[in-house]
Order: structure tokens, then C-alpha cells, then sequence
């Protein structure tokens, strides 16, 4: 496995707060649409996500799960959990050509832009019975990224719903910047950040109910979060991260990041090649 990249840390808070990042909500423009209509950009730039696509084909949907499937085997077998499966752009050749796939892409550079860059990439798998919650919180958080350019897509590996605790997202929670946040030490949860009160910055919680195959997009200064699968199967998605070219990292961050569509006008991000296997 290529695991050089992905043993860059993340920022601590108290780094992160002393980067000039501009942490606002950038519209998109979406001056020539490719798939998006001119209505879905509004809408976009109103609540902040986007749902259902259709990414994948039965097909295609059912070799990536079997191929999920073998990687999940084989970082168990290495003492690993089910969340510690990141940088997988740069682990494994079939996730690199993932996430350019063009159904996705188009999507993400109607609301980028048309230079655009695959940074992040993340399998948020939670087992049957799995006790861990993801809290609310905005991705842009733990980002070493300025300005705030940056759409993840949440690509169904299985079939997500309220049974298996699919993800859920707060409406029109992307255009307050950056929200205060509590550190969290419980166990049962994944991550060490949460907003409270998340429905005071927005709507009532969506559910981001998708097939396999299918995908949302959301802002990365979206409030989002996902209760604990309490049932018997499996929930696993793909977080894809874009951002446009024209985004600045720090911390080596641009190391992940390779460009998906365009041009790299700064020359900025490293573009490193398709691992080999």
C-alpha cells in the first residue's frame, strides 16, 4: 500500500486557527452548466447540497462494493478499524480513476469551476451494530484550506437510509463561516469536534437517503453529522473532496491533491501519479 502521503497529519485546532484561511461560503457561478440546470446551482448556493445522482451503474456500483469489500478484509486483518480508510486516491489505482469519473465530475465543476482538483478521498464505513456517531460539524474545520472551495461528494458504496444511520445535513447551516464548536473526548463518537444546537444555524435535518451508486455533493461549511447504525447492516460511503485549483493549502496538504479537470494555474497542487496497483 502507498501510505507515504496519507501520513501527514492534520492541523491541530490551535494551528488552524493561525493561518490566514478565509472562511466564508464562495457561490457558485455556474456560468456554463455542463449538467447542473441554472435551478439546481440556485439551489446549491441556497441550502448548500445536492441530491440524488446517479454516479455509478449497477455495475460499476457493484465491483466498487467488492472491491470495498477486500480492502475492509484486509486493513482488519492488519489491526485497522472501518473509518481508518483514507488517502484511498492515493492507496489504490481503482479509487484514483474513481474519482474522476465523469458523472462526478461534471457535476462537482459546474460548481467549482472548470479547474478542479481531487484532494481528499474516504471511506466512512459503520458495521452492523456499529456504536460510534459522527457529530455535527462543518468539514472546513479541520481543513489547512483558504478560501472555502471545496465540494465533498458522499458516493453510496451501500445503500444509505435511516435504518443504517445515513448521513444527515442541516439546510442553509453553510453561510454563518466558520461555527464555534466544542472539543469532545466520547468514545462513541468519530470525531473530536461538535457544534451544538445545529438547528439554530438552519433547517430541520435532512436524511441523505441514497442507493449504491448514487452520490450528494455539499459545501464544506455545511453542518452535517449521522446517528449510530443500530441495525444489522452495513453502511459505507466515499467521501470525495474537490476543491478548485485556485484553493491554497498549508501543511503539505497540496501533496494529495491532483488535478481532475482543467488546468493547475498556480501550479500549486503536487499531482501525484496513479499508484501502481
Amino acid at each position: 500500500m502507498n501510505t507515504h502521503v496519507d501520513d501527514i497529519p492534520n492541523p491541530s485546532p490551535s494551528q488552524l486557527a493561525e493561518l490566514p484561511r478565509q472562511m466564508g461560503f464562495v457561490p457558485a457561478v455556474g456560468t456554463s452548466p455542463g449538467l447542473l440546470t441554472a435551478a439546481q446551482i440556485d439551489l446549491y448556493n441556497t441550502m448548500g447540497f445536492l441530491m440524488p445522482f446517479d454516479g455509478l451503474d449497477p455495475t460499476e456500483a457493484a465491483e466498487t462494493r467488492a472491491f470495498f469489500d477486500g480492502v475492509l478484509a484486509a486493513f482488519i486483518e492488519l489491526g485497522r478499524n472501518s473509518y481508518s480508510i483514507s488517502t484511498a486516491h492515493l492507496r489504490f489505482a481503482r479509487i484514483y480513476e474513481l474519482v474522476q469519473h465523469p458523472r462526478i465530475v461534471n457535476a462537482v465543476a459546474d460548481l467549482l469551476g472548470p479547474n478542479v482538483v481531487c484532494w481528499g478521498s474516504h471511506f466512512f464505513c459503520k458495521m452492523p451494530g456499529d456504536g460510534k456517531r459522527v457529530p455535527w460539524h462543518q468539514d472546513s474545520t479541520y481543513w489547512p484550506l483558504s478560501p472555502t472551495k471545496t465540494v465533498t461528494v458522499w458516493l453510496a458504496i451501500d445503500d444509505a437510509d435511516p435504518d443504517n444511520a445515513n448521513m444527515k445535513f442541516i439546510p442553509r447551516s453553510h453561510v454563518h463561516g466558520l461555527i464555534d464548536y466544542d472539543e469532545t473526548q466520547d468514545a462513541d463518537t468519530v470525531l473530536n469536534l461538535a457544534v451544538q444546537n445545529p438547528g439554530s444555524y438552519g433547517d430541520d435535518a435532512v436524511d441523505v437517503a441514497l442507493k449504491a451508486g448514487q452520490f450528494s455533493m455539499h459545501s464544506d461549511l455545511l453542518l452535517h453529522g449521522s446517528e449510530a447504525n443500530q441495525s444489522n447492516r452495513r453502511r459505507c460511503g466515499l467521501t470525495i473532496r474537490y476543491a478548485a485549483a485556485d484553493v491554497t493549502t498549508w501543511y503539505d496538504w497540496h501533496k494529495k491533491g491532483f488535478l481532475v479537470r482543467g488546468e493547475d494555474t498556480n501550479g500549486h497542487w503536487a499531482n501525484p501519479p496513479q499508484p501502481n496497483h
